[in-house]
């Protein structure tokens, strides 16, 4: 949900490549130890070789693929296939005096680097304020005496059903490098949805059940019932990611056709009706019987119900939703007493370079109401708003001492 802010240096990177041996249904295919940016002590490639990963559509024109460190550990590969994963490990992931380690789990169009190591990758703007720390979360939990670990997706916007098994299979690496038993896992935004995914076992036919493998739940920024943004804004988002009129955001857009400079352009393939996005398909969620639609940034009646405009054409949000939206779905499967959950919120819509989520309370891209929402949970341990944008949800001070507070 951000704009790819071309500021990333590419640095030459050594890899280890160890010969590929096969844990469970997860293969090791290079462990890189050298040249490592932001503090990462060790990363590791994976593959899961369970016969449900296909082929990704990535966004046309680049704007998905991967970049520097990020694509040198995916084997110098722009467009990963979605059975791939990283693993990354703290300085102190093996040593730390914490017993039960971590999981970070980043969101849609980030990296472990840009979500918890390096806020400042993108520079100014890019994490959501005006200066960026070149810090994150892991380096402040690592300094603390927690064993931190972090994975990293081929998809940036990828399928949720991929997502969640790869954490799975995250979660079970972590506790056979370590010897835990259980693993905290960390979820921000979308992270935050497809970590929810794996502990209610809301999974396809060929994918994981739920292994009883997470202790706590600590969902930042999670659109737990779901979010409506792009449809509720309409046109003016679009400005931001068409690139007839200018746009080079990583987003699929509300509508399949839109006038730029006065011509008609069709891109569906960068819409929600398109392939390329499919986990923002999956967290919609409808939220105009809550907060009344912004009327100056709706096309006429078409942008959320559908239809030809003046600018715009689509068929509205209910066709997308209809089309695979897993928020229901995941209310329904539910998350297990077993697991505490913890909801940390924003309540400051500023993030800058993108339109804001302002019809409601929100963190310019999350309702609070969704943030916050229980249904489904059934230990909801603790919750917190905090006055921070999405972005700075990830690492302002503020939010790294509570999610440490919570973690214990």
């Amino acid at each position: 949900m951000r704009r790819i802010l071309v500021t990333l240096i590419l640095l030459l990177m050594f890899a280890s490549p160890l010969p590929a041996y096969a844990t469970s249904s997860v293969t090791l295919e290079a462990t890189y130890t050298s040249g490592l940016e932001n503090g990462w002590a060790k990363v590791e490639r994976y593959r899961d070789t369970s016969s449900g990963f296909a082929t990704e559509a990535y966004p046309p024109g680049g704007v998905g693929d991967q970049t520097g460190q990020t694509q040198r550990l995916f084997g110098g590969v722009a467009e990963p296939h979605s059975s791939r994963f990283l693993l990354y490990q703290a300085p102190h992931a093996l040593t730390g005096s914490k017993p039960v380690p971590v999981l970070l789990v980043h969101g849609a169009n980030q990296t472990a680097d840009q979500a918890w190591a390096n806020p400042n990758v993108l520079g100014a703007n890019g994490c959501g304020s005006a200066s960026c720390p070149s810090t994150g979360l892991m380096q402040y939990l690592d300094g603390r005496g927690y064993k931190v670990f972090a994975i990293g997706f081929p998809h940036k916007t990828g399928d949720g059903y991929y997502w969640s098994e790869q954490i799975g299979d995250a979660v079970k690496r972590i506790k056979a490098e370590t010897g835990a038993s259980q693993v905290d896992v960390v979820g921000w935004s979308k992270g935050a949805f497809n970590a929810r995914m794996y502990v209610s076992s809301l999974r396809k036919s060929w994918g994981t059940a739920y292994a009883g493998d997470v202790r706590k739940l600590i969902l930042v920024g999670g659109p737990n019932k779901g979010f409506d943004w792009g449809f509720r804004h309409g046109w003016s988002h679009d400005f931001a990611i068409y690139p007839e009129c200018g746009g080079a955001l990583n987003a699929p857009a509300p509508h399949t056709a839109m006038v730029c400079y006065g011509l008609w352009y069709d891109e569906t393939q960068l819409s929600y009706e398109g392939t390329a996005f499919p986990g923002g398909r999956q967290m919609l969620y409808r939220w105009d019987d809550v907060y009344p639609l912004p009327t100056t940034e709706q096309d006429w009646y078409t942008t959320y119900y559908g239809g030809q405009g003046f600018y715009t054409s689509g068929r509205g949000i209910q066709y997308s939703i209809d089309q695979g939206s897993l928020v229901q779905p995941l209310i329904d499967a539910g998350v297990p007493a077993s697991v505490p959950v913890y909801e940390l919120c924003g309540n400051s819509p500023t993030m800058p370079l993108l339109h804001n989520e302002h019809t409601g309370p929100s963190d310019g891209a999350v309702f609070v109401a969704s943030c916050a929402n229980t249904a489904g949970i059934a230990n909801r341990a603790a919750s917190a708003t905090l006055a921070l944008n999405h972005l700075q949800l990830g690492w302002n001070s503020g939010a790294e001492a509570q999610v440490a507070s919570w973690l214990g």
